[in-house]
């Protein structure tokens, strides 16, 4: 009896030393807006506020774009003589509380970024050392959602910082979401799975298709790149932990086509779908893309399945995401010439160890939706035929 009673209490011991993070949240990948990618340090409270209303206004918040997340620069220069972060006075005159209960009578959720470093990626006060302060002062002012960078981290070491961040918040109290903004440079993803919802895999995307810019020392990855980046993953992805190939540049300077290939290639692989342009000035193509109720499903199926490259032949590939009820398929096209899709069903049983699918064409029929033309295509017993435009996408869901 003594050692069965022993091993109880080691086993509970070992479960605790591992369950760090709050449990429950992000069952299907976070939705919602960031502010970095259009607006890096040049925030303040009233473009929260008006971001916050274009998040309702536009159909964003109901197509589940829930979270608000301020990036870096939201922060003074310098901590209080209490070690405390002190919101700057002059971009938040009306405090970090004020601005999160806004965000909270919209029935939107709010998040705030730091870093695991001594300073944040733009020089402000990082949280090594005030991980267990930070957390208290986030959960004070009602954060849902942190976002923690990897900047000026030299000699720090990596599942160590990010794991006490994960205790710090748990032991707040307040249930948060917790992105870790890491680069993969630590393969994350062989270990965050209890201190995370969310990773990185790759360094920052820029609103390049299949070009990389380089600048000053800064080499982001175009979204193709970001998209190769991805392989041998999809097994470490899941509902409330999901690797994470950066926020979204829909909307930020990319052709129509390019950036529904980005969308749609975002939602095959079960990422987090996270808005990095203007509101503000949205034009109704970007706002229909970042809203289509077919490929933000896809995304946000309950499976949580990522999809996988199932073929490729002249630059057009064939991707495939098993669902909970049915498969998307989608053709991508990363050639700078259109291409036909000629493509018999019968002749491509699909199988997926990961989510135990088996299809058979020859034997069952599956029902065609062309989620980006928002019509039925059909089904499986003819072989689907369309053109592709260059950088461009054609979309299908499955089902029966």
């Amino acid at each position: 009896m003594k050692k069965v009673f022993l091993f109880v209490i080691a086993a509970s011991l070992t479960v605790g030393a591992f369950a760090q993070k709050f449990d429950g949240l992000a069952l299907t990948p976070p939705m919602g807006w960031n502010s970095w990618n259009t607006f890096a340090v040049h925030i303040d409270e009233k473009l929260v506020m008006a971001t916050a209303d274009q998040l309702v206004s536009s159909g964003m918040k109901d197509a589940g774009y829930i979270y608000l997340v301020l990036d870096d620069a939201w922060m003074a220069k310098e901590r209080d003589a209490n070690g405390n972060l002190v919101p700057d006075p002059i971009k938040f005159p009306h405090g970090m509380k004020a601005v999160a209960d806004y965000v909270h009578s919209k029935g939107l959720k709010f998040g705030l970024y730091n870093c695991a470093g001594t300073k944040t990626c733009a020089g402000y006060p990082g949280t090594r050392g005030y991980e267990y302060q930070d957390a208290r002062f986030y959960a004070s002012i009602g954060i849902d959602y942190l976002k923690f960078d990897w900047c000026n981290t030299e000699g720090i070491n990596a599942k160590e910082a990010y794991t006490t961040m994960s205790k710090a918040i748990k032991t707040a109290g307040r249930p948060v979401i917790f992105s870790l903004c890491e680069w993969g440079s630590n393969k994350p993803w062989e270990w965050a799975a209890p201190v995370g919802h969310l990773w990185r895999t790759t360094t920052d995307i820029t609103a390049r298709f299949d070009n990389v810019t380089h600048n000053k020392g800064w080499n982001p990855f175009s979204t193709m790149h970001i998209v190769d980046e991805q392989k041998d993953l999809r097994k470490y992805a899941g509902p409330g932990h999901w690797n994470d190939p950066d926020m979204l540049e829909v909307g930020n300077g990319m052709t129509q086509g390019e950036d529904r290939a980005h969308f749609s290639m975002w939602c095959m692989l079960a990422a987090p779908l996270i808005a990095g342009n203007d509101l503000r000035k949205m034009t109704p193509q970007t706002q229909a893309i970042l809203t289509n109720k077919g490929a933000v499903s896809v995304d946000q199926d309950s499976l949580g399945i990522e999809g996988y490259k199932y073929a490729e032949k002249d630059s057009l590939e064939t991707w495939v995401k098993p669902l909970k009820k049915g498969v998307a398929i989608c053709f991508l096209n990363r050639s700078s010439k259109a291409q036909p899709i000629d493509f018999n069903w019968k002749d491509h049983p699909l199988t997926d160890d990961l989510s135990k699918m088996s299809i058979d064409f020859t034997t069952s029929t599956y029902k065609v939706f062309d989620i980006w033309n928002n019509k039925e295509a059909g089904n499986t017993k003819k072989a689907f035929t369309q053109t592709v435009q260059p950088h461009d996408v054609v979309m299908l869901k499955l089902y029966q």
